[in-house]
Order: C-alpha cells, then structure tokens, then sequence
C-alpha cells in the first residue's frame, strides 16, 4: 500500500548563507524568528510556525558530521513565508520600514498577492497569501 502523500507536509527547508551572523541578524533581528540551534560557522535554526528554516554555511556543509549526510547548495536560493491579510500589508510595510527593498510585487492567477525580497545571503525571499496554490486561506 503506497503511503498518503496529501498527508505530508514540510516540516523543515534550508537556505545557505556564508554570513551566519548576518542571516540570523535577518531572520531572527528583523522578522522576529526564534533561534533554536546556532553552531557557529556551521549553522543557526529557526522556528517558523510548526516548521523549522535551517540556514547554513555551505562550505560547513560540504564536510559530513557524524551521521548527517553532506549537502549544499551554490547561488542563491528561494522560500516562501505564507502570510494572509492583515499579516501580508503589515510584513509588507514592517520591511521597507527597515529599509529592504521589495524586489518584486505579483497578483498571481489565483488572485493571491506577493511579494519578493532578498535576504543578507541573496537567497529569493517571498511572502504569498496561502491561496497561491489553491489552498484556502
């Protein structure tokens, strides 16, 4: 019997940024994430909702630790925060309020909105009303 796959969900993605202190300065000062786990010049976690953003250095990550494999990624890399009005205006403003530029604004076919910006790292950062893929708000 094949399992469910409309029963999963993320429940941890990772971005990759050479300045940890930066990222966490971002993810943590910025959008208010709680830090979890920091191994300096390795990696910071931070909780998002019931789902955890794993950020580490790719060059920490090339090398194995004990029985996690290696992995990484080279460029910059995307995720997307689900935010439903009135949160989608609010994070929209509390960004530019400190001075990071939206880098995009879409009105998808949906009809849910979002917008792009870039973390310290370059990775694509979007914030999307959770009806993007059909899902109900």
């Amino acid at each position: 019997m094949r399992p469910d796959p409309t029963a999963l969900t993320i429940l941890e993605t990772s971005l990759y940024a050479g300045d940890l202190a930066a990222a966490e300065a971002f993810y943590a000062g910025v959008l208010g994430l709680e830090v979890v786990l920091r191994k300096p010049g390795r990696h910071v976690f931070f909780r998002v909702g019931r789902a955890m953003l794993l950020v580490f250095d790719p060059t920490a990550t090339a090398e194995a630790v004990d029985e996690v494999p290696t992995h990484g990624a080279k460029g910059p890399g995307h995720m997307c925060f689900a935010a439903a009005e009135p949160e989608f205006s609010a994070w929209k403003r509390h960004l530019e309020g400190h001075g990071i530029p939206i880098e995009a604004e879409i009105t998808w076919p949906t009809g849910a909105r979002s917008f792009y910006l870039r973390d310290p790292a370059g990775n694509s950062v979007e914030f999307a009303e959770p009806h993007l893929w059909g899902a109900q708000p």
